[in-house]
């Protein structure tokens, strides 16, 4: 393989970490001032910071494996709908504060065991980059699971709302141990950890606190996918509508 091609795979690779990121850090950013109360409210923006900060850095070292004068404002917001790599569970909309925490869960249990497999890397910069997260990501699989707990053994309503939200968001689980061309090219190289023998450990953690928050796990023979081939949902389109739209509207706006 040419060292552009490897170049290639590891741009594209790369984005496919990073997008996860943007679009989760999004839709978390839509629920500033709206949390069920103040603690969780602050929290959840905190989360997305968290997530933009990121993102940052995996879109800046992009950049410059560019080398063709590109910024990361460029790869976050001149990006077309399909040229976005992200899973489809993290586009999926906050229906409520319930779908807001099993998504979140979901995510935070597969990046934990994702940034900690990836500090191992051959690449200097995502050791970093995975050292730098790991603390925040358990921070976040803490406050995740524990609302899940809270809401799953809570009252009637809550334990009703929720156990809805896994239901419709645990077919999207999967894709996150699905591969593409690049990922595999990445994994043969050194570079990418190959997360599929961590899929077992990923549904067994998520049974056990689903257990624990006494809901129930649900039964699914197919999983959707195809985010990180950049085929999305309806609801990709309006993130990015809102995301780009000062980008846009204004290029090369400045403060």
């Amino acid at each position: 393989m040419e060292s552009s091609q490897n170049k290639e795979h590891l741009i594209n690779y790369l984005l496919g970490v990073a997008d996860n990121y943007l679009i989760l850090g999004q839709r978390l950013g839509e629920l500033c001032g709206h949390g069920p109360n103040l603690e969780p409210d602050i929290a959840l923006t905190n989360i997305s910071l968290d997530m933009l900060g990121q993102v940052r850095s995996y879109y800046q070292y992009i950049a410059q494996l560019r080398g063709d004068k590109s910024t990361e404002d460029d790869i976050a917001f001149l990006r077309k709908e399909r040229e976005y790599r992200s899973v489809l569970l993290l586009e999926q909309p906050n229906t409520d504060f319930g779908y807001v925490v099993v998504r979140q869960f979901f995510f935070d249990v597969y990046n934990k065991m994702f940034l900690n497999a990836l500090q191992q890397s051959a690449d200097e910069t995502l050791r970093a980059l995975a050292f730098k997260g790991i603390k925040e990501a358990s921070y976040h699989e803490r406050f995740s699971g524990d609302w899940l707990k809270r809401l799953g053994d809570g009252t009637e309503e809550s334990k009703s709302r929720v156990q809805e939200a896994v239901n419709d968001l645990w077919i999207y689980t999967d894709e996150l141990f699905q591969t593409t061309t690049a990922d595999d090219a990445m994994i043969a190289a050194g570079v990418a950890p190959d997360m599929l023998p961590f899929r077992d450990l990923y549904y067994q953690k998520l049974n056990e606190l689903l257990t624990t928050a006494t809901l129930d796990i649900p039964e699914v023979e197919y999983f959707q996918k195809g985010g990180k081939e950049g085929l999305h949902s309806e609801h990709m389109g309006f993130i990015l509508t809102e995301m780009q739209y000062m980008q846009r509207t204004y290029p090369d706006s400045k403060w």
